[in-house]
């Protein structure tokens, strides 16, 4: 086995890279957050666009996913930036990160004297932690401490034959490696949503899989859509996916044929080995953001047309079954899977080649969506704002 190289956090997780963040609490900060980011080597911001006038579930759910952004274990050292007024609480965000060890610091506009004060009082932290990162020394850690985030997007018929294939031998090599996995997307389980019960591990668990369709089928019936009524997508469409149960059965491909351990809420940390399934909704951004503040570290995309979607945290590789489309956004994909469907490799043989491209980009090779700096972000809404 190739040796592997992380970061380990002082709750013991591991990392695969080693970010700076920089949180803003609510959409107000996100300009501030985002000065002082581009001002120090090393620091990102998410352009978080929520945490004001939320209520109940959403409250929750944004709150969840900027603690859980922040615990990331690709995450070394937070800045939490508020506006002060907000419903999210910046000191409550800062404390809970905390909890996992690592430096947490946090400035409040209102409290600072406007945002010029606050970028310079930021500017300065954000410096002195940027160089505490650059000092730490990676170290050898196992497979069995890397947890993965599975998504596809901008599918075709390719996806569910070729790609999301090759990610299921991924999944199921890391979960046999005593890793943990992470499948999502809760509106492209409609349809199949009965083959991934039959996967868990209890008769509880088979419940909360059936359960998490059901609500979201409730939830689009609640605004006048019955999503079984047709594919909604326009991509998928004309990519030959005429049906939305057509487009589920082979998304769950993406979850190889390993027991499910359990059904996590969006942006719940998963806290165990195996793997797990996560409430999602089928939007690529907004999925993979979910996965990640449940603490995956390294996230692989299959598509069937092409995606540049990447992570402000996270590794982001691109696996493609369209060998045309391949060609068509090279500069976007790391893998082509399209031999499978010219028949010149098994769907094994093209998952080695993306397992090892995996244990690569563990250790620190760069995917095409780090490379081209993409840093697409998005918290799943449940509501309107009030």
């Amino acid at each position: 086995m190739k040796k592997l190289y992380g970061y380990r956090r002082p709750d013991g997780q591991v990392g695969v890279r080693n970010h700076l963040l920089v949180i803003p609490a609510s959409v107000c900060a996100s300009h501030v957050a985002s000065k002082i980011a581009d001002a120090v080597n090393g620091a990102v911001a998410i352009p978080n666009q929520q945490g004001c006038c939320e209520l109940g579930p959403d409250f929750d759910v944004t709150h969840r996913t900027l603690v859980g952004f922040g615990k990331n274990p690709n995450v070394g050292a937070v800045l939490v930036i508020g506006l002060g007024c907000e419903g999210i609480s910046t000191s409550d965000v800062a404390k809970e990160i905390a909890e996992s060890g690592k430096r947490v610091e946090f400035l409040v506009i209102q409290e600072n004297e406007g945002t010029i004060n606050t970028e310079s009082k930021g500017v300065r932290i954000a410096r002195e932690m940027a160089s505490d990162l650059g000092r730490m020394q990676k170290v050898e850690i196992d497979i069995s401490e890397i947890t993965l985030a599975l998504e596809c997007g901008g599918s075709d018929t390719t996806s569910g034959l070729a790609a999301n294939p090759s990610l299921g031998y991924v999944s199921d090599k890391l979960v046999d490696a005593g890793g943990s996995v992470i499948l999502s997307e809760t509106t492209e389980f409609i349809g199949a949503e009965h083959l991934l019960a039959e996967r868990a591990v209890t008769p509880e668990v088979a419940d909360d899989i059936i359960r998490i369709v059901k609500r979201i089928e409730d939830k689009a019936k609640s605004i006048g859509v019955d999503l079984r009524d047709g594919q909604p997508t326009p991509g998928n469409i004309q990519g030959g996916l005429t049906t939305i149960e057509e487009k589920s059965l082979g998304c769950i491909y993406k979850g190889g044929s390993r027991p499910i351990q359990g059904v996590k809420e969006y942006g719940e940390i998963v806290d165990g080995k195996g793997l797990y399934i996560m409430d999602t909704p089928g939007q690529d951004i907004e999925s993979i953001t979910g996965m990640l503040a449940g603490g995956a570290t390294v996230v692989i995309f299959s598509t069937g047309r092409g995606t540049p979607t990447g992570s402000p945290i996270a590794p982001v590789i691109k696996v493609i079954g369209n060998g045309d489309n391949y060609l068509r956004m090279k500069d976007n994909i790391d893998i082509n899977a399209g031999a499978i469907m010219d028949g010149t490799e098994t769907v094994a043989e093209v998952g080695e080649r993306l397992y090892d491209e995996m244990l690569e980009v563990i250790n620190g090779k760069y995917t095409k969506a780090e490379s081209l700096n993409h840093k697409e972000f998005g918290i799943y809404k449940l509501s309107s704002t009030f």
